[in-house]
Order: structure tokens, then sequence, then C-alpha cells
């Protein structure tokens, strides 16, 4: 199984694209950065047309998406849920199993302690992928790369659960 993560934001996305077996292994990553001068409804569109490329280009079977949490700032809770509603628009465009994880467990998932700060969960997930020594990747690519690390791990342990009721094959999360 191909997975791709994505942490959702306006102005950069992440995405991390690995394969699940036998082992969890690179296959892409990156950010997808949005112009300053874009605003509004542009934005989004190029964020959507830009995932709708990968997902394309890499065939991605399922789509791992960081869960919103709460925003000391109530305008940057609001961009970061339009970002997040375009990853999901994509990903049933392109009909892939959807699955949210909260940052805490992305965290404890990958790093072993849900409060690990950027540094920790980077050095982690280029330890499990066997990327050390190469090229750096922005904060953006690696938090994508953990959240599709993280449900590697959490479906591979205890089932991966849709969030998704619509697609028939799902389980739901209560």
């Amino acid at each position: 199984m191909r997975i791709i993560g994505v942490d959702p934001g306006s102005s950069v996305t992440g995405f991390g694209i690995i394969d699940q077996h036998p082992a969890p292994s690179y296959v892409a990553a990156g950010a997808i950065r949005i112009a300053d001068t874009m605003r509004g409804g542009v934005r989004l569109a190029e964020i959507y047309g830009r995932l709708l490329a990968l997902i394309d280009q890499y065939a991605p079977t399922a789509m791992s998406l960081e869960r919103s949490f709460v925003a000391v700032n109530i305008q940057s809770a609001f961009r970061l849920g339009e970002a997040r509603a375009v990853a999901m628009l994509a990903a049933a465009h392109c009909d892939l199993a959807l699955f949210e994880y909260s940052p805490t467990d992305v965290k404890l998932t990958v790093a072993g302690y849900g409060r690990a700060d950027k540094a920790q969960v980077s050095a982690m997930v280029r330890r499990t992928l066997g990327l050390e020594g190469g090229a750096a990747l922005p904060h953006d690519a690696t938090d994508a790369l953990a959240l599709a690390l993280c449900h590697v791990f959490r479906a591979r342990f205890s089932g991966a659960v849709s969030t998704d009721s619509t697609r028939p094959n799902a389980r739901v999360r209560r």
C-alpha cells in the first residue's frame, strides 16, 4: 500500500509519500508553497490542483491527514480548516481512503513522546526511512512523512479506521 501524508497549511502544505510493504520505505516528499500574492479561492485551487497532480503521479491508495487542533488565532484556525478541506476533497475526488491523526498521536507513534518537538520527529522519520545523511527536508515534508508513518504503524498494530463512512468498506471511528 502506498500512503500520502499531508500536513495542511494555507501557505505551505507538506506532503510525504511512503510505501508500506514489506517495511515503510521513502518514495517522495516536499512542500507545496503558495505565493503570497495568491488569495482566497485561487490559493485553495492551487493547493487542490497540486495535490491532485501528486496523487496522479504517485498513485497512493490512502491519505493520512493531520486532524485540526485548537489554535489561539481564530483566523489561522479558519485558514488551516480550509487547507484541510481541500486535502479531504482531493482524497475524495481520487477515491483514496482518508485517515486522520492528531499531532499528539503522530508524535507519540513516530517519536515515542507525544510532546516531541519538530527536530525529534524529523530525526525519527529520517532514521525510520533510512534518510540519515541525505539532503535536508523541510519540516513540512518531515511532518507529512510522520503522518504517513503514523498510519502505517497504527494500521499494523490496531487496524486502520477510515474517517470516511461513505466508502463501502470503511470502518468508522466512534
